[in-house]
């Protein structure tokens, strides 16, 4: 099937499930789709009122909420070019990408904005506060007067009453620009990310046709990761309003907690996470119930019943409706994966990039293999750099109508970002297996060269690290010669087995002989330090690799 203007789809979505749900804050507002169309239509005159024209940037920063997806499908659908930046940046990065950027109109949470200055932004014409759609500033008199006059003037443009015959989106067509994602990445500055409207309808094709045909209007989805970040975007919000979907939004800090108590209440059809929340569900739930019965673990027969109990309570746990779990956005731990696989649990590891509007590799969870994240979707190719691409890491490059069309105004980082033959160069080390299933080996970025030229790719050895007794987390890094590994200790954990903080260290440090016997000898730890407090993170909740490098 050839492209379909993305906008298009949104305008037939909305069309056919004018009276069902669409977006929900989590125990809070429910709006229809006949809702959000009617919000969409109010901002399209306030848009025109302050003269915003088709391509011109919308930047939008603030939590997860329904008001969020309002706002980008009014960008979107009014022809402009939508910008989300994650609420998590400081003020200072969030006035430089909003500049950078050149957003003319600004939707931001009223907490946001108290740390902001307009006049740091003098691109910016009009500032909207996202809970309510009120100005919080406008450049010229006649916007605030446009907007007071607003039901006025609605009335006079649908004197008919608004419905479903009124809707009539701008019309996209492959390789124009659809958004601009700023990265978070975890090797230094954002970069602009110039997504095509072709790799957004690549994206929601695949989830349509190939990862979750079951999904209808029926469907619901609880959207816990960033909106702004392109996972989140994609998957649990923008393919959703395509096939008319339920999307509830978690309007906080998604927490395990939060999240279990959100998929009890919900039933969710698909699940899509990062694999630190199931590292998390699996460390605090599953691992205590395992070891309680690794007994009954080892007989044969018996095995079988344990680890059905525990797979179905897990199940339960996971709001008992969903089809799979898909996990992507980082490495996951390859002890949590093969428990996961051993219980039968229908989880699969895809691997994608904001580059990639996101999703490069899938595999639905009854066809995955073990240590791998997919193979190649629909319209996308993939190649590794190595002379021996199954048995040689080399990185991983793409060609596709998913590739981004460069970064915005950096010329420079695009040239660098692709080959002469116009491949797209991810950074990430892999190789490929004869039926085409991917094998990543490390971001090369991060890679250690060995005292006698061996490839060492740290995250390897942390996954080894973090399954130890007492640890939330560890960054293992070059250091003077050798490898320390940075680990943050869970001193809670420790506090309810009755260990102070020091005994806790200690029983981490005891364990790292048993640590070094799983590594290969020219990846040893030669020491470990404690951090006090949790790693600096992303969004994404990946590691800020670039800030603990010596």
């Amino acid at each position: 099937m050839g492209f379909q203007s993305v906008n298009k789809l949104i305008e037939k979505s909305f069309k056919e499930h004018w009276d069902r749900a669409a977006l929900s804050n989590y125990q809070g507002v429910t709006l229809k789709y006949c809702d959000v169309a009617k919000r969409i239509a109010l901002l399209h005159i306030c848009f025109r009122a302050c003269g915003l024209q088709k391509g011109d940037k919308v930047a939008l920063c603030s939590r997860n909420q329904a008001n969020w997806g309002v706002c980008f499908l009014a960008a979107t659908t009014y022809g402009a070019v939508p910008v989300p930046l994650l609420h998590e940046f400081k003020a200072e990065n969030i006035h430089y990408l909003v500049n950078h950027s050149e957003a003319r109109v600004f939707f931001v949470d009223d907490t946001i904005w108290e740390g902001l200055s307009e006049s740091e932004m003098p691109n910016v014409q009009v500032v909207v506060q996202m809970s309510n759609l009120s100005y919080l500033y406008a450049r010229d008199q006649s916007f605030v007067q446009a907007r007071e006059q607003l039901a006025a003037t609605f009335r006079e443009l649908y004197p008919n009453g608004f419905g479903k015959d009124c809707l009539d989106y701008y019309e996209d067509s492959a390789d124009e620009l659809a958004l601009i994602n700023y990265t978070s990445g975890t090797s230094g500055f954002s970069k602009g990310v110039m997504i095509p409207f072709r790799a957004l309808w690549t994206n929601i094709r695949f989830a349509k046709e190939y990862a979750e045909p079951q999904m209808t209007c029926e469907a619901n989805m609880v959207a816990m990761l960033p909106s702004a970040h392109m996972y989140g975007m994609m998957f649990e919000f923008l393919f959703e309003m395509t096939i008319g979907a339920h999307v509830h939004f978690l309007t906080r800090v998604p927490s395990p907690k939060i999240i279990m108590k959100a998929f009890s209440e919900i039933h969710p059809d698909v699940i899509i996470a990062v694999p630190l929340i199931i590292e998390k569900v699996y460390k605090s739930q599953i691992k205590p119930v395992a070891d309680k019965h690794k007994v009954w673990l080892r007989i044969p027969f018996v095995d079988q019943i344990v680890l059905g109990k525990i797979r179905e309570g897990l199940i339960q746990a996971f709001g008992g409706n969903f089809e799979e779990v898909i996990l992507g956005g980082a490495a996951f731990n390859p002890e949590v994966e093969q428990f996961l696989r051993r219980v039968k649990f229908p989880f699969t590891v895809g691997y994608g990039m904001t580059e990639c509007a996101p999703i490069i590799t899938y595999a639905h969870w009854d066809r995955t293999k073990k240590g791998s994240c997919g193979y190649a979707i629909p319209g996308c190719s993939i190649r590794i750099d190595s002379p021996d691409p199954m048995r040689i890491p080399g990185e991983v490059q793409i060609k596709g109508d998913n590739v981004f069309l460069g970064y915005y105004n950096n010329r420079q980082a695009t040239k660098a970002a692709f080959t002469n033959d116009h491949w797209f160069k991810t950074g990430d080390m892999g190789v490929i297996d004869s039926d085409g299933y991917l094998y990543l080996r490390g971001r090369s970025k991060c890679m250690i060269l060995g005292p006698s030229g061996q490839n060492i790719y740290p995250e390897e050895l942390e996954a080894v690290i973090n399954n130890a007794n007492y640890v939330v987390e560890s960054l293992v890094i070059e250091d003077n010669g050798g490898l320390t590994a940075l680990i943050y200790p869970d001193f809670r954990q420790g506090q309810n087995d009755g260990l102070e903080a020091d005994e806790v260290k200690a029983r981490i440090t005891e364990f790292l002989p048993e640590i070094n016997k799983q590594l290969p000898g020219y990846a040893q730890i030669r020491k470990i330090e404690f951090l006090p407090e949790d790693f600096e993170r992303t969004p994404k909740r990946s590691i800020k690799r670039y800030l603990y490098q010596r």
